[in-house]
């Protein structure tokens, strides 16, 4: 048995995927890239996406081992520590979690933010494994968009987060701190060695100019052919040109304030303060 079973959680608020990848033999499962819903305008918070995944988890019978992010999100919040005080398992991320925490703990003046990444049970480094069931599972670094992304590949299908999208909308931007286009061309590259027909489970989908529907799913054969940025007949420095040239055209997404200073602490909100209120920052003329 090689071929998980993948069930997707579309949030067309911040046009985000999340995911539970399950073994359907032993019933061991997963959780990927979660979302804590978040209304910018009022600052109130919901847990209604993460709801319906724990909903499903145990409909269908299933043990969460893990709670995996591809990497810090810059445009959603993170439900995994509800997801892990309701279902259990391990929260984990890639090793250079580190390097994000790093960029921003100044932006934020967070004092208490530990640089080491212990805010996450675990961390994985490029090529760490681990099993779900009897599923094997493997990680790959796969930096660029941002210098923490990795790719989970889990029996015949791998989840990607931001490196690519569907192939007629192109790939992640790479402007972020720490991020590289030459990285995330070279991490493509990884993503486009696997089997043709690995399934490519995709962190976000925007519905290219002309398609009326949101698709999540693609395979490595078809990245490789037909992804409008990057594909088997663009080189490296074509590529690496026409993504900084587009990055230079797009503003900071929306929520990427208080994503960060909370995803980099694993998805965990501020303690309240002495009014029992919880609050975010928003730097004024930092960035």
């Amino acid at each position: 048995m090689n071929k998980p079973r993948v069930k997707g959680f579309f949030d067309e608020i911040t046009f985000t995927v999340s995911y539970v990848v399950s073994d359907p033999e032993t019933k061991q499962a997963v959780i990927i890239d979660p979302v804590l819903n978040y209304d910018p305008a009022s600052g109130r918070t919901s847990t209604n996406s993460a709801d319906t995944m724990i909903a499903y988890v145990n409909d269908a019978g299933l043990d969460i081992g893990w709670i995996l992010e591809t990497h810090v999100h810059a445009d959603h919040l993170s439900s995994s520590p509800y997801l892990q005080e309701q279902l259990g398992g391990q929260t984990a991320i890639g090793a250079n979690v580190t390097a994000v925490q790093v960029a921003f703990k100044n932006v934020f003046n967070i004092k208490d933010l530990q640089l080491d990444g212990s805010q996450f049970d675990h961390l994985f480094g490029d090529g760490d494994a681990f099993d779900i069931g009897n599923i094997a599972a493997r990680v790959i670094a796969t930096p660029g968009h941002t210098p923490a992304c990795v790719t989970y590949v889990i029996g015949d299908s791998a989840f990607i987060g931001d490196t690519l999208f569907m192939p007629d909308y192109g790939t992640a931007r790479a402007d972020f701190p720490g991020g590289s286009a030459t990285q995330l061309y070279d991490s493509i590259q990884k993503i486009f060695s696997l089997p043709d027909d690995t399934r490519l489970f995709l962190c976000h989908d925007y519905k290219a100019p002309g398609r009326d529907t949101y698709v999540w799913e693609t395979t490595v054969a078809e990245q490789r052919k037909g992804n409008i940025l990057v594909n088997e007949s663009i080189g490296r420095d074509e590529y690496v040109a026409a993504r900084e040239l587009r990055d230079r055209q797009l503003g900071m997404p929306q929520l990427i304030l208080p994503s960060i200073q909370v995803n980099v602490r694993a998805g965990h909100l501020p303690d309240p303060e002495d009014n029992n209120i919880r609050y975010l920052k928003i730097p004024l003329d930092a960035l």
